[in-house]
């Protein structure tokens, strides 16, 4: 017993002291001050006044709970960022957080089980941290399960809010899912038009396992330059296919096309990785750098369907041509910028 902890203190210290380099190194999961792997789900960062936010599906009878940390590779547990209160009509099931900053709020969106489904809710706080008031549960309704909300503001002069978020269910034995998008309301009160269907599974990689399984889900989107770019997640990830690819477009509403050689994330288990998926997008501390925020399975190995997942970040890079280039999930120690 000794003697692991002693590992542990050891690993931590490697992990967070700065190489002869200078430069401090992340490795995968990523883990907290005292050395510990961080088990969470669906995770999402965010950034406010030079701290980064961590949260994702992790308490999921009662809510979210968060993380903080300075520069992406050590990170601190402060508890509770959302927990459902006593008139809360959630009945469990509290999925894939994502907090928006939008006309100088912060917006919680989240998932949660209504009834018999799982649908998508609004609230909103004045600082990152929270504590978040409930502002419409659910935020809208819908003839099957609403989940994976993304709030994407675009940059135009008008700074238009678009939400994407997953529509999922089953029809002839198998589950879906399908990804939309909608223009909202200045307010977020509601859509600001019809959603628009923009991805499902119809590449031969989501349909590794169609008789059961026909997903895509958890979209982000950045804008690059002129071109918007959508990762998201295909196949079920509690099984061994899930992955991520990439779509891009001209305009947050479409077309969307995707990337002909997806997945870009997938498993591999030749070097212990089993389905990577459901990510977020954040820049370096320094700003010069994107880094993808992802789950994989804890154990590649275990029986499935497999739920115990850890968060994990890598880079992301754009070519001269425009293309995103994700790098594969990695395993050993990588340097962060200067």
């Amino acid at each position: 017993m000794k003697r692991l902890l002693f590992l542990t203190l050891l690993f931590a210290a490697i992990q967070n002291c700065p190489a002869k380099s200078g430069r401090k190194h992340y490795t995968n999961p990523i883990r907290t001050v005292s050395g510990e792997s961080i088990h969470m789900a669906d995770p999402f960062i965010y950034k406010h006044d030079g701290i980064y936010y961590l949260t994702g599906t992790s308490n999921a009878d009662v809510g979210f709970d968060y993380y903080t940390s300075h520069d992406l590779v050590t990170w601190e547990f402060q508890g509770a960022l959302f927990h459902r209160s006593s008139g809360h009509p959630g009945a469990g099931c509290f999925w894939a957080p994502e907090v928006k900053r939008y006309k100088g709020q912060f917006y919680l969106t989240y998932s949660c089980l209504i009834g018999d489904k799982a649908l998508s809710c609004l609230a909103v706080s004045d600082r990152p941290e929270g504590p978040f008031r409930a502002l419409h549960t659910p935020w809208f309704d819908s003839e099957d399960s609403a989940i994976d909300c993304h709030i994407f503001v675009d940059n135009d002069p008008e700074q238009t809010p678009y939400l994407f978020f997953s529509r999922n269910g089953s029809r002839e034995g198998y589950a879906y899912g399908e990804i939309y998008v909608v223009r909202l309301h200045r307010d977020l009160s509601g859509f600001d038009g019809e959603p628009r269907l923009i991805g499902q599974a119809d590449q031969s990689w989501e349909l590794v396992c169609r008789d059961v399984n026909r997903c895509n889900e958890g979209p982000f989107v950045i804008r690059h330059g002129t071109v918007y770019y959508m990762t998201y997640s295909g196949n079920d990830t509690g099984q061994s296919h899930y992955g991520v690819g990439v779509a891009t477009a001209p305009h947050p509403l479409g077309p969307w096309t995707k990337y002909e050689d997806n997945p870009q994330m997938i498993t591999d288990f030749s070097r212990g990785i089993s389905s990577p998926g459901h990510n977020s997008i954040v820049e370096s501390p320094d700003g010069s750098e994107l880094f993808i925020v992802y789950h994989r399975h804890f154990d590649p190995w275990q029986p499935r369907p497999a739920f115990d997942r850890i968060t994990c970040i890598d880079r992301i890079d754009f070519d001269r041509s425009g293309r995103m280039h994700i790098a594969p999930p990695s395993t050993t120690p990588q340097p962060m910028p200067r």
